[in-house]
């Protein structure tokens, strides 16, 4: 075999992201990164997509990895850009998304001088990825850019880091770059004829399924499906969601847990016992004395990262293995169990049916209620996008309607909705151009609040930039009104007692978002009437270009 010719570390690094199937680089370049970007002038198949500020580049690569299945490629400008990148990264390893994060690093040949920009980006990173490590040599990127590809897949998913030394990029070497390795990595659980026997010794309708947001890995929703129907058992998302991973249009759909543990304990108050796919679905936000899962009720999960089972709830079993693969075998032996007493099944998914449609009445009811009012009620907003969007895919960071949104969902899809699993804000804009990439630039839906849209509003730039199908709505309550409810709901808070909230107003001088988009190259419109929503969103979408609609609702 001929020894391939001398090339540099740029060049080599390139080569494997092209035989893992990269598409995308997205990045903001700096001095030390302008060797990678010099050596892309050369590859028309990486496309380099450039975010004006690091956060955005993270958030835009983990929307993108969420939306394709495929791991994102992420290169910031050293330790001060991963500095800014941090946050979201938190949230892409909080989520469980899979990333290939680089940075650059000063020449190491200067690094004992104390060169500007030089810092110990390994461990900034360490803490919001699975493992960060320093190339020191050109040699060494093929085996490391691979396992960094493999191991973000690996269970648990997160992001992994790797720095880039300048000189490393610069420096040529003959190293071969290896074939892509192949790793299955769906294991069927053991233990499932026990299973079967447990859940099926439960009534009909008193099993709880959790579905937990590892179903969308590999599109598990149908034998989730399968096994809410056989069970005649209601189906609940997880407390603080990523995604939906369940049909909304379906009668055993319950909704999203609370988020406080007496709420989720009253919620499943009733129920013989709960079973939780996939990891971590009791996420809790304020304290409270009681324990989720109610006295009384058994607990069974099953998942394929095995960290979270058993671990702060007793479970009677819980077992590791693939949810769809797993599922399919349990499906079997479950139906076969309860075949014998279909016609209790049946009578239990009847009842399912007629609760859903009466639930989705009585919500229908209350929000055309409040449609007469002067400004907009959230729950109005709520039920109007909901009923325009369609199906067409969502990515939620607006906290102050995003319980509302949720309850109008009535679809089939189980891609459709995105919401902000780590919490930090300032993930959701991003995160939609990276989600529009990922569907081969479909159309994409950016719901965010008036706050959390000021963290990243770079990203409309790039949605410009790339001539994205993405609609920014900006619900603009023009405040933290999350934090005023939890003032207000607190009997001994001075805040709430005086009506005086310090530092939860976004209102002198009032942030003009309109004029913020057209500075970004985007179109924007500024709504006040409940009926301006339908038709400008629903056109809007049909535009397929970026463009940013601001809606005005009252607060709750």
């Amino acid at each position: 075999m001929a020894t391939p010719t001398a090339r540099s570390g740029a060049d080599i690094l390139l080569d494997v992201l092209e035989s893992e199937g990269v598409e995308y680089v997205f990045g903001n370049p700096g001095t030390t990164e302008l060797p990678l970007v010099d050596a892309l002038i050369n590859r028309p198949r990486l496309h380099y997509v450039l975010g004006l500020q690091e956060a955005t580049v993270v958030a835009m690569a983990d929307g993108y990895a969420q939306a394709s299945g495929r791991p994102g490629f992420v290169n910031l400008h050293t330790a001060g850009g991963l500095g800014h990148g941090l946050a979201n990264l938190l949230n892409a390893y909080t989520s469980g998304t899979p990333l290939v994060v680089t940075a650059g690093q000063q020449d190491s040949r200067h690094a004992i001088t104390d060169p500007l920009l030089q810092g110990d980006s390994v461990s900034i990173a360490r803490p919001a990825c699975k493992w960060a490590a320093e190339v020191t040599s050109p040699d060494q990127l093929p085996i490391l850019v691979h396992r960094a590809f493999q191991d973000c897949q690996a269970t648990p998913r997160a992001p992994v880091f790797l720095s880039l030394p300048m000189n490393v990029l610069e420096a040529t070497s003959t190293v071969r770059v290896p074939c892509t390795s192949h790793v299955d990595r769906r294991p069927v659980a053991g233990s499932l004829p026990a299973l079967a026997v447990e859940l099926t010794a439960v009534q009909p309708g008193k099993v709880a399924i959790i579905a937990g947001d590892e179903i969308s890995f590999h599109d598990a929703y149908k034998e989730v499906v399968r096994l809410a129907e056989l069970l005649a058992a209601p189906v609940f998302g997880s407390s603080w969601p990523a995604h939906i991973p369940f049909p909304t249009s379906h009668a055993l759909w319950q909704g999203n847990l609370p988020t406080r543990a007496d709420d989720i304990a009253q919620t499943l108050q009733g129920f013989d016992c709960v079973f939780a796919l996939g990891g971590k679905s009791f996420i809790t936000i304020l304290y409270t004395e009681a324990s989720a899962l109610p006295e009384g009720c058994e607990l069974y999960q099953l998942s394929v990262d095995g960290r979270y089972l058993g671990r702060t709830f007793p479970s009677k079993l819980s077992v590791v293995g693939d949810i769809e693969l797993s599922l399919h075998e349990l499906n079997a032996l479950i139906e076969s169990r309860i075949a014998p007493h279909e016609a209790a099944y049946a009578a239990a998914r009847d009842a399912a049916r007629r609760t859903y449609a009466a639930r989705k009445q009585t919500l229908d009811r209350h929000a055309r209620s409040l449609e007469g009012a002067a400004g907009i009620h959230p729950l109005v907003a709520a039920r109007l996008l909901a009923q325009c969007i369609g199906e067409t895919p969502i990515v939620d960071e607006a906290i102050a309607t995003a319980s509302h949104l949720r309850k109008f969902l009535r679809n089939s899809s189980t891609r459709q909705y995105s919401f902000l699993r780590g919490g930090a804000l300032g993930w959701g804009m991003p995160a939609a151009v990276g989600f529009s990439l990922g569907l081969g630039r479909q159309p994409v839906v950016s719901m965010v609040g008036d706050g959390a849209a000021l963290y990243s509003p770079q990203a409309l730039w790039t949605a410009a930039n790339e001539d994205l199908p993405v609609t920014f709505i900006v619900i603009n309550n023009r405040e933290y009104n999350v934090r005023k409810t939890f003032m207000r709901s607190q009997p001994h808070s001075l805040s709430a007692q005086a009506g005086r909230f310090i530092g939860m107003d976004i209102t002198e001088p009032p942030i003009d978002f309109g004029a913020l988009a057209t500075a970004m190259g985007l179109p924007a419109k500024r709504l006040t009437r409940a009926d301006e929503i339908a038709d400008t969103v629903t056109e809007a979408i049909a535009s397929c270009r970026p463009n940013l609609l601001e809606i005005v609702v009252d607060v709750e």
